[in-house]
């Protein structure tokens, strides 16, 4: 374990979440997991605990309501005076269980871009001043090779709306305001990267909606995992990973303007304050 301490993971009861936790407690990490059921995480804190690691804390949110984002930063910054590693992996899929219609967050927001954009956006900017006053830190985003441009005149996607375009548009987003965030901010405060960790994990979602898997697991813990703890990415920033391939994004990510734009609409709908 390098000198990372304390480690956030959002969406840690399930998945990608759940193994990469069990990993890094296994290395040794104090975590705080984040998931929807207070119930579940109890079971998840008492099997690590029982297994000789720290007892990990736990925070819970539906992130498909950014009041209870919100509150959960707020429980953050109370409970602990540093924060070394945020890992924004909690998400919905592009189809089942959340089905395939559209539907909308607790704030009338198109879902997928609520939870898996909006709700981390919201998150990273309420927890940046724990993370830079733990400097160096790093922030990684779970993002996704399944990316489709971002349509800024219909952004909640009320026209034409189809579950893997607006995963994709989703997962673009988050990757596009990681490249923003990096750039506003010094490599040797905060380290900001994004991933694809891995094909169709057998993961809960994949599972549910396609019914078989490609990767296994493990190899998107490893790919994840090595952003988190690699000493040799203490000063990569800005970046987009293919597993562990360092690769290029859609070409949207790379257009300034639009980065720009989307920042300054996810701080309009989500409400929060610049702080960068």
């Amino acid at each position: 374990m390098t000198h990372f301490r304390t480690i956030l993971i959002t969406g840690a009861t399930d998945g990608l979440g759940r193994a990469l936790a069990e990993r890094l407690a296994a290395d040794g990490a104090d975590l705080i997991l984040h998931g929807r059921n207070q119930d579940k995480l109890d079971r998840i804190a008492g099997e690590f605990a029982a297994r000789g690691a720290s007892r990990p804390r736990t925070v819970t949110a539906n992130f498909a309501d950014l009041d209870q984002v919100h509150h959960m930063a707020a429980d953050i910054r109370a409970a602990t005076s540093r924060l070394d590693v945020l890992v924004n992996n909690a998400g919905i899929g592009s189809g089942e269980p959340d089905g395939r219609t559209r539907r909308t967050s607790a704030d009338g927001h198109e879902l997928r871009f609520a939870v898996n954009h909006l709700a981390s956006f919201l998150l990273t900017l309420e927890l940046l001043p724990l993370l830079r006053a733990s400097a160096p830190a790093r922030i990684v985003n779970v993002a996704s090779i399944g990316q489709h441009p971002i349509d800024f005149d219909d952004l909640m996607l009320e026209h034409g709306y189809h579950g893997v375009r607006a995963y994709g548009q989703s997962k673009l987003a988050q990757i596009m305001s990681g490249f923003e965030l990096a750039a506003r901010l010094p490599a040797d405060e905060v380290t900001v990267n994004s991933l694809h960790p891995a094909t169709y994990m057998p993961t809960k979602i994949v599972l549910a909606e396609i019914g078989h898997n490609i990767d296994t697991l493990e190899q998107g813990v490893a790919a994840t995992r090595r952003l988190i703890t690699d000493p040799t990415l203490a000063d990569t920033t800005g970046r987009f990973y293919n597993r562990t391939r360092d690769t290029h994004a859609h070409s949207q990510a790379y257009d300034s303007e639009a980065r720009l734009r989307l920042w300054q609409a996810s701080l309009k709908l989500t409400k929060a304050a610049s702080p960068v």
